[in-house]
């Protein structure tokens, strides 16, 4: 018998709309491919559009250096005048007078002072704050678990950053104690160059407590300041997408996000700059020889307590945030030049 062919060709084409059909989930639903691990079982690294192996964290890592060594360089004149204001208030009374002062005093070039520690100890410590934030993020969610992970998001922001800003003010540490020292010390009384700075902070160990004698006020300054950061930063992008941006976040263009992930860092910035103020105050006091020997509480009870929160606090909130805005805006641009997405969402 032959067949009909009217009757053939509907059959081909419903076999092949079948095969059609087959396909569609895989082309339609790419991001329910990435949240699942190779175990099969849910897992905070593959949550998301993007993978977090290990490719991803070294990215974070370079994202991190590059953030932080940039803004703290380009604020140097700013930490100059801050750390001066801390250590010595009845000379170094504001922002401007203590700019001049500082330039009358030792010339244009002293508002530069430290900046090589600046740029190599902020560099390691963004590596390890940014590079472990994300990693202590999936960590910690990982072992809450899918549903806890969502419900205390807000509590493991808190516990990644302070867990990853620990290990970053180790590698900060040796660099900030040479940073303070050059730029607070008098004119004449200390090297301003890196490496016979660096050579007597380590030849005068004793006196200056080299490596490490500042770790532990920087872990009260720096582990506040970075709980702020992270956990105030992640807020404020969330609140931006829940109450301002509504639309699914990859619907708005890389400057919007961006723009977004700038002002979220500045107004985290500014709350951290409150936090952190009172032990950075103390970082800078311990450079001051008349403080040698002292140890933290010592320091800070006779400088007073209110100093300890006011002076210096107007140029570093500006510094701070102006600072953690570039910071974020920086690392998710790098972020976002390597196909990984900006920071955040709902």
């Amino acid at each position: 018998m032959f067949a009909n062919p009217v009757l053939a060709a509907a059959q081909r084409a419903l076999q092949g709309e079948r095969k059609e059909q087959c396909l569609i989930p895989s082309v339609q639903e790419p991001l329910k491919a990435a949240a699942a691990s190779p175990s099969g079982k849910w897992d905070s690294r593959y949550a998301g559009a993007v993978p977090h192996d290990t490719s991803y964290y070294l990215k974070c890592v370079l994202g991190g250096a590059i953030s932080c060594g940039s803004t703290h360089l380009a604020v140097t004149p700013l930490d100059v005048t801050k750390c001066n204001m801390q250590v010595n208030p009845a000379k170094y009374k504001g922002l401007v007078s203590g700019l001049k002062t500082i330039i009358a005093e030792e010339g244009a070039g002293a508002v530069l002072k430290g900046w090589l520690p600046t740029l190599l100890g902020y560099s390691a410590q963004g590596m390890f704050k940014f590079g472990l934030y994300e990693y202590f993020k999936d960590f910690y969610s990982n072992l809450a678990g899918e549903e806890n992970s969502k419900k205390y998001k807000g509590w493991i922001w808190l516990a990644g950053s302070a867990s990853a800003e620990f290990f970053a003010d180790l590698a900060l540490c040796p660099m900030e104690m040479v940073k303070v020292k050059v730029q607070t010390s008098a004119a004449g009384s200390w090297p301003t160059s890196f490496v016979p700075a660096t050579k007597l902070m380590i030849e005068k160990s004793a006196e200056t407590r080299f490596p490490f004698g500042s770790v532990v006020p920087l872990w009260s300054r720096q582990i506040p300041y970075t709980m702020a950061k992270f956990f105030f930063f992640e807020k404020v992008v969330q609140l931006f997408y829940t109450h301002v941006f509504t639309a699914p976040k990859e619907t708005y263009n890389k400057p919007t996000q961006l723009g977004i992930t700038f002002a979220s860092g500045y107004i985290a910035g500014v709350v951290c700059a409150i936090v952190s103020h009172p032990a950075d105050t103390v970082v800078s006091l311990m450079g001051k020889p008349a403080n040698k020997g002292k140890g933290f509480g010592q320091i800070a009870s006779e400088f007073g307590y209110l100093n300890l929160c006011t002076k210096g606090l107007g140029v570093r909130v500006l510094m701070i945030g102006t600072l953690t805005g570039l910071q974020w805006w920086i690392y998710d641009t790098f972020k976002s030049a390597m196909g990984m997405g900006t920071t955040g969402g709902k």
